[in-house]
């Protein structure tokens, strides 16, 4: 379903909200219908939402698709439909006495708004989904523009696999979303740049609307004199040419050794020798989304140029470093990198690697803790006592030891950030209880004395507390 104005869209949410309190609570066997239709729905369009993506990125690796966007979203979906009814039992609590039983029941919040992004448009679409319809609620659903054809064939799709008043698409612009976000729904989720998070919790204050903010930020990879060189490009690299490192959790920049810096950069341009003879012409590297993004990636470059930093380009021999038509920019290591270049002042979104030294992890402790807290860290060192102090001494969404990005796919851990990288976590119980009001219930007998001790008169009552207070 489209909507192309804030009344359209108010008049979605309040159809929407009717229906779900005329309903009464969602039931267990409701809910896992909801997450199992939203399986199908991926698993049965997979090779249309593959190709949707590719087109929307100018190009896309099929690869990549299959394995964020439709084996880890089923994956994540299966996990709630696994532990749906665990996760619905309600939480007994301790009571002062024995005439009184209490426990806590969650409940669903009601109907949730998601705004999703594009650079994984149907993993941040139908992720969140699995904890919202795992929690009883509805949800409305704005994707980005900036994938067309993607979120035009989600419309599509949810209209064909659900009742409007459970799950509908809203398409629309920028301007668009920015209505979305403004609506009274009873949560909100936004993924997307801590800039424009501002603004929808700014928007969703207005309506007290709950909000969970995954935000991303500049994550920084810190490597330890223990480390292994080939090791620590093999991991980074990985994930920074997956997707092309527009991925919220991408390396966004590195700290490391003066001493370490020539070995990295050697097993750098081996690493991409083996994994990306080509680029060009390769159906396992990807585009870059658009030509704005494409350009201000470039200007990065140039700016971090002009400032005194050493560009190393990680492209095969006889390739050019990036290409306009294609929009592919090959992987380059930025070193020599000062705070003041705009490569370190905002988060990249691309395969540009700024590379900082350090002379121990102390310091790159200190650098980390004086800038805004990102969505992950990550740190390559063998020494348990040092990998413990980098925990201790560091807040992040999460942390990663010896690894790249590998607890995203983890259902059983929280997914959120801290600070300027995000607000509120989910994936698997930790979505269920983010999308779930936990209400108390107490059930108290005829005899408890529980709120007796309120009753005047006073005297007697007074005189026992002030003894037991001595």
């Amino acid at each position: 379903m489209t909507a192309q104005s804030l009344d359209d869209m108010n008049a979605i949410l309040n159809r929407m909200k009717r229906a779900q309190l005329a309903a009464g609570p969602a039931s267990a066997e409701l809910r896992r219908d909801r997450l199992m239709r939203s399986i199908r729905l991926i698993q049965e369009n997979h090779q249309l939402l593959t190709q949707a993506m590719r087109a929307d990125f100018g190009h896309r690796s099929i690869y990549q698709s299959l394995v964020a966007d439709v084996a880890t979203t089923i994956n994540a979906l299966k996990h709630a439909a696994d532990h749906l009814e665990q996760w619905m039992q309600p939480e007994q609590a301790e009571t002062p006495d024995s005439t009184t039983q209490a426990w806590i029941q969650s409940q669903p919040l009601g109907v949730v708004g998601i705004i999703s992004p594009w650079n994984f448009p149907v993993n941040l679409s139908f992720g969140p989904l699995a904890g919202v319809f795992a929690a009883g609620n509805t949800a409305m659903l704005k994707p980005s523009e900036l994938t067309p054809a993607t979120s035009s064939l989600l419309a599509e799709l949810v209209a064909r696999y659900f009742d409007p008043e459970e799950l509908t698409v809203v398409l629309g612009e920028a301007d668009t979303a920015q209505a979305f976000s403004t609506l009274p729904f009873d949560h909100l989720i936004f993924t997307g740049s801590t800039s424009v998070g501002r603004h929808v919790m700014r928007a969703a204050a207005e309506n007290l609307v709950p909000v969970t903010l995954e935000l991303g930020g500049k994550s920084p990879v810190v490597v330890d004199d223990s480390a292994d060189a080939t090791h620590v490009a093999e991991r980074t690299l990985t994930v920074k040419t997956f997707n092309v490192g527009q991925i919220c959790l991408s390396p966004d920049y590195m700290l490391m050794p003066q001493a370490k810096v020539a070995d990295f950069v050697t097993a750098s341009k081996a690493f991409m020798a083996q994994s990306f003879p080509q680029l060009q012409d390769n159906e396992d590297y990807t585009s870059i989304v658009s030509p704005r993004h494409y350009q201000r990636l470039i200007s990065l470059l140039e700016d971090a140029r002009q400032k005194g930093a050493e560009i190393i380009s990680l492209a095969p021999e006889g390739e050019p470093d990036f290409d306009e038509l294609s929009r592919k920019i090959a992987p380059h290591l930025v070193l020599n990198v000062t705070d003041d270049m705009q490569i370190m002042q905002e988060e990249i979104f691309g395969p540009l690697l700024p590379v900082m030294t350090c002379q121990s992890t102390g310091e790159a402790i200190d650098y980390i803790n004086a800038h805004p807290r990102p969505l992950a860290a990550y740190y390559f060192g063998e020494e348990e006592a040092k990998q413990q102090a980098f925990a201790s001494r560091t807040t992040s969404g999460a942390l990663v030891v010896n690894d790249i990005m590998s607890h995203a796919t983890i259902d059983s851990l929280p997914f959120g950030g801290v600070g300027a990288s995000g607000i509120g976590a989910y994936h698997g119980i930790h979505g269920f209880r983010r999308f779930s009001h936990a209400k108390p219930v107490v059930v108290q007998s005829r005899n408890s004395e529980l709120s007796q001790r309120l009753q005047a008169p006073y005297q007697q009552k007074q005189e026992m507390l002030t003894e037991m207070l001595k």
